[in-house]
């Protein structure tokens, strides 16, 4: 089995292992249903569907949105966060091979996704013939990344296209450092700091380079709210290439913040979890 990358920088350290599957803390009301409005809209050329990587309701309300929509005739192309992009071909033979979700989660799942949770949409995906995408930067390129910078990991036309040659546009780069030091507790080391922005970054726009990859067809991402953020995160990057594609993000999030980051929002009911910020003091 193929062990997937963790969509983070993997650290030895004990604050790493208590934040990896942190989430928002703050309330929010539970729904059983998509909101009306998620499920009126349109189809867009590009839905970014967001996630708190553990939160089950928001997996449950997510998969409903897409089920709804592709069962009235949607038929898009999937891109996931969970797959690693130099597992594609491993993807590709899964989903041609395999007559379930169980079994593409064996043939190309790794250890850090809880994969029950996902196993609703490979399946949506194998029913239907929707073709499932990998969008993940792969290790190597992320360690890379870590090292040399976010242009390391790009051939030359897409340095020129996301123009990598020249230093991120400042107001990225303050909301991700605010971001990731907030995700870890305002606790990471700051000689860190840095790579995990780059890191963060590159995710962003090889998930923006994989989705315009697929044009004409339409594309759905599964992926963390982070990275589904218009303002900062994938739909930044589409829209600094390709403006012209119609791009559409929703935040699954158990809060009711959006401040701009998503186009609509469904808010989810916390999920109980120990308190990582609790676990990480203990270790210091």
């Amino acid at each position: 089995m193929i062990s997937t990358y963790t969509g983070k920088i993997r650290l030895t350290s004990a604050l790493a292992a208590a934040v990896l599957m942190a989430g928002c803390a703050s309330g929010g009301k539970p729904a059983s249903a998509p909101a009306a409005g998620l499920l009126e809209a349109t189809n867009p050329q590009v839905l970014l569907l967001g996630e708190v990587h553990d939160n089950a309701q928001g997996h449950k309300l997510r998969y409903e949105l897409l089920r709804q929509r592709v069962e009235a005739g949607w038929q898009p192309a999937i891109v996931m966060e969970q797959f690693d992009r130099e597992n594609q071909d491993l993807v590709d033979k899964a989903q041609k091979g395999c007559a379930d979700a169980a079994c593409v989660i064996q043939v190309v799942g790794g250890a850090r996704w809880d994969w029950q949770l996902y196993y609703p949409v490979i399946q949506l995906a194998l029913t239907y013939h929707l073709p499932l995408v990998a969008g993940n930067l792969s290790r190597a390129d992320a360690s890379r990344v870590v090292r040399d910078g976010v242009a390391s990991s790009f051939d030359p036309k897409s340095v020129k296209e996301y123009k990598l040659e020249q230093p991120l546009p400042p107001a990225v780069v303050s909301a991700q450092q605010q971001e990731i030091v907030t995700g870890h507790c305002n606790m990471l080391p700051e000689m860190m700091i840095g790579g995990m922005v780059n890191a963060q970054v590159a995710r962003d726009i090889w998930m923006a380079k994989i989705i315009r990859d697929q044009q004409p067809r339409d594309v759905v991402l599964i992926a963390g709210n982070g990275h589904v953020r218009k303002d900062i995160g994938v739909g930044y990057w589409i829209n600094q290439v390709a403006p012209a594609l119609s791009v559409r993000s929703v935040g699954f999030i158990e809060d009711r913040e959006n401040g701009g980051r998503y186009d609509s929002i469904q808010t989810l009911a916390p999920q109980q979890r120990d308190d990582p910020c609790k676990q990480v003091k203990k270790a210091r």
